[in-house]
């Protein structure tokens, strides 16, 4: 016993002093007591103080933040407005880039049929990209094989195998295959409109699927047999899918009214006036395909649109691939080119003025009243009621995970003063019982700090932009910034 208290005295001595070189876990660096000494010392609980601490400890803090002065200033004018009809409602999903891409379209049919209202089944798109980006995670996991689970790349697959979020690009490519419905052809449900459990439950099967086509290439099976997993699992997230949003149809008939320009007997007098409604009304049906009806009835060049973005976090006037932001194995990765956002704004007005309305892709959670509707920097003043700088960049916003893109919507006017925009009309997909009926008002400075990009047709961007595209694309990693903001 002697001997090995010995043989072991100087292996003790050397681990402890390795341990004493070692940065203390405790010491500096740590929050001491003479640094809670201090900091307790910096604080007074002066008038000003206690009048905040009364006041926040008993009130909702974002009603006592909210700057009156932005309220009192706020009008609703506008000096040019696109004409719309109806808001939209997304519910309870991140289907937004849906619901947004789709309004763009939506005046092209009322305005050609003369109809009422008319909207799109963006249940109908939800459906296919639900399947198709179960497609690509389980490729995605395939194509990773050979790959640790802590991989960087795959983890963020694994991290994110089918959430609702998505970007125009993602609309094109879904449209180009499937085609589009009218609402009444494949409805909402309660699923559509409040998709966290059905997300869960697709989550949980592509995940398992993930763990045993990993576990099929362990055991040295060959690539069409994980393949052939890969099959029977995208069968039961159709069946899945099917129970929650119902069956996509592959051929419909659409109905619709419109008036009947050829009826001369304007002798209604002795008709009720509900029966003379009837009388000039005229219904016209036709049996159309998903993708005819896109064709035919919409008939929209969609690859006359372009991606511009503003991008802080990389040098501007470049174009950019983001890595495997797209809902398509078989598609292509997003691409943009980046300019400062006063650009975008230049672009976007011009749009506008010619009754193109604008996407845009934007932080909605930031500097915005859900109540009344207004987007402007610094309606909540949360500074002056804590006395302390709140600012960042827009830069350092998105590269400390402040910010990011996490919403789409349309602009649909733009009120402008000495030739400068002061601010803008948005249409939002929340319902009409959100903002102003529906309507969101976004001050200018709003549009530069938190607006990322814009969709807009090529003829209105400046040729010196469209051209970046031709330069060599920078593409970017699946965890950058700009890269998450699409993706999740």
């Amino acid at each position: 016993m002697k001997y090995r208290v010995n043989w072991l005295t100087p292996i003790l001595t050397a681990v402890v002093l390795f341990a004493c070189s070692l940065p203390a876990m405790s010491g500096e660096g740590g929050l001491s007591a003479d640094n809670v000494a201090k900091i307790r010392a910096s604080f007074e609980m002066d008038r000003y103080n206690r009048a905040m601490y009364n006041a926040v400890t008993n009130n909702n803090l974002s009603k006592l933040a909210l700057n009156r002065d932005i309220l009192r200033e706020h009008n609703e004018i506008y000096s040019h407005k696109i004409k719309t009809k109806g808001i939209t409602n997304q519910k309870s999903s991140g289907r937004c880039w849906l619901f947004s891409s789709l309004n763009m379209f939506r005046p092209v049919v009322i305005d050609k049929y003369n109809l009422d209202n008319f909207e799109f089944s963006q249940n109908y798109l939800a459906f296919w990209d639900k399947m198709e980006k179960s497609n690509t995670f389980l490729e995605f996991v395939i194509e990773m094989r050979d790959r640790d689970t802590f991989d960087r790349e795959l983890s963020e697959i694994l991290r994110h195998p089918i959430g609702d979020g998505g970007y125009w690009s993602y609309t094109v490519e879904l449209i180009k295959k499937y085609g589009a419905v009218p609402k009444e052809i494949m409805p909402e449900t309660n699923s559509s409109g409040n998709t966290g459990e059905m997300n869960n439950i697709l989550e949980r099967k592509l995940r398992t699927g993930a763990a045993a086509i990993r576990k099929m290439h362990q055991a040295g099976r060959p690539v069409k047999e994980l393949r052939a997993e890969k099959d029977k699992i995208l069968a039961d997230v159709y069946k899945i899918l099917i129970v929650n949003l119902g069956e996509p149809p592959t051929e419909f008939v659409w109905r619709y009214e419109i008036r009947d320009t050829t009826k001369t007997d304007t002798d209604t007098t002795a008709d009720s006036t509900a029966n003379a409604n009837i009388d000039n009304r005229l219904i016209v049906a036709g049996t159309y395909t998903p993708k005819k009806f896109f064709e035919e009835v919409v008939a929209v060049d969609l690859d006359q649109y372009v991606n511009i973005f503003d991008n802080p976090t990389r040098e501007y006037n470049n174009h950019f691939v983001a890595s495997m932001a797209r809902n398509m194995y078989d598609g292509k990765d997003l691409e943009y080119v980046s300019v400062p956002v006063e650009n975008l704004k230049a672009i976007a007005m011009k749009s506008i003025l010619n009754d193109d309305p604008v996407l845009f892709a934007c932080d909605v959670g930031k500097d915005q009243d859900r109540e009344d509707g207004i987007m402007a920097m610094n309606i909540y003043d949360y500074g002056t009621v804590f006395n302390t700088d709140l600012s960042m960049s827009k830069a350092d916003m998105c590269n400390y995970y402040e910010s990011t893109s996490n919403h789409m919507m349309l602009m649909i006017g733009v009120d402008i003063l000495n030739d400068k925009p002061v601010k803008w009309q948005v249409e939002n997909s929340w319902g009409d019982k959100n903002g102003s009926s529906g309507y969101w008002a976004m001050y200018n400075d709003w549009f530069g700090a938190y607006v990322y990009s814009v969709i807009v047709k090529k003829e209105y961007v400046p040729e010196e932009i469209l051209k970046l595209y031709d330069k060599k694309p920078i593409v970017l990693p699946v965890w950058d910034p700009n890269t998450l903001m699409i993706r999740n």
